[in-house]
């Protein structure tokens, strides 16, 4: 659909896929319906800039499990290998009446099994998830009016939010005049310039949060994750175990 004379149609619109260029757009007009369309193909670009991020995070999961399920079933028959070199050798001579079990008798059992389950190799979600609270906490604990315990109520005046990007960016912004009875200005705050400076899209939504009693600790914790990644690629976090 085509907007007034001489302006952009929504289809040009939705052709850019820089959000500097869509906001530079959106502060240099001040036609109603212009604006209305620029931010209509904001909200498109980010949300299609989260689908492709959630479908590189569920791809990279399930590569990480595939590559646990490797380890642990490689591991496990070297195990096995080991175990059976171990045991002492079997004669040949066995009672009259037994058969033999490659004539189809019943195999001798073992007094236990050398073959572990590669899924206890696999990282457990809950040991993660206590690691990255962890980071949450030790990132934060210089700054006043933090405490981290929990990936809900702990976070729910923003003033967290704002605490962990602060530790990143210190010239961001000024912690210390942030107000915890304001929240939606620090989920704003923290949310921009995690977005901005690290590339972290923004996942939670500031008017959604305020009105929650306490945060929903599935959408905290799926952020904190997201924007940890962020760090590590840009290279402000080095680790080789990733939460």
């Amino acid at each position: 659909m085509e907007s007034r004379s001489g302006a952009v149609s929504s289809e040009q619109l939705a052709a850019i896929e820089d959000e500097e260029v869509l906001n530079k757009m959106l502060d240099g007009t001040t036609d109603f319906e212009e604006r209305r369309l620029i931010r209509a193909a904001l909200r498109d670009l980010l949300k299609k800039k989260r689908d492709k991020r959630e479908q590189e995070r569920g791809s990279r999961q399930q590569e990480l499990r595939g590559q646990g399920l490797a380890r642990g079933g490689a591991a496990g028959v070297g195990a096995g290998r080991a175990a059976a070199s171990q045991q002492p050798a079997v004669t040949n001579k066995r009672p009259p009446g037994q058969t033999s079990p490659s004539a189809g008798g019943p195999a001798t059992p073992t007094a236990a099994s050398p073959l572990k389950s590669p899924v206890a190799l696999v990282p457990n979600a809950k040991n993660v998830k206590q690691m990255l609270l962890d980071w949450c906490r030790a990132k934060t604990e210089p700054y006043e009016g933090v405490d981290i315990h929990n990936f809900s109520s702990s976070w729910k005046d923003g003033i967290a939010f704002c605490a962990l990007v602060h530790r990143f960016f210190p010239d961001a912004f000024e912690y210390s005049i942030l107000n915890p009875n304001k929240p939606r200005e620090n989920f704003q705050l923290a949310f921009n310039t995690a977005e901005r400076l690290a590339g972290c899209p923004p996942l939670l939504d500031a008017d959604d949060l305020v009105r929650m009693r306490e945060p929903d600790w599935k959408c905290v914790y799926t952020y904190i994750q997201e924007f940890y990644r962020c760090l590590v690629e840009k290279g402000l976090v080095k680790t080789k175990k990733r939460p």
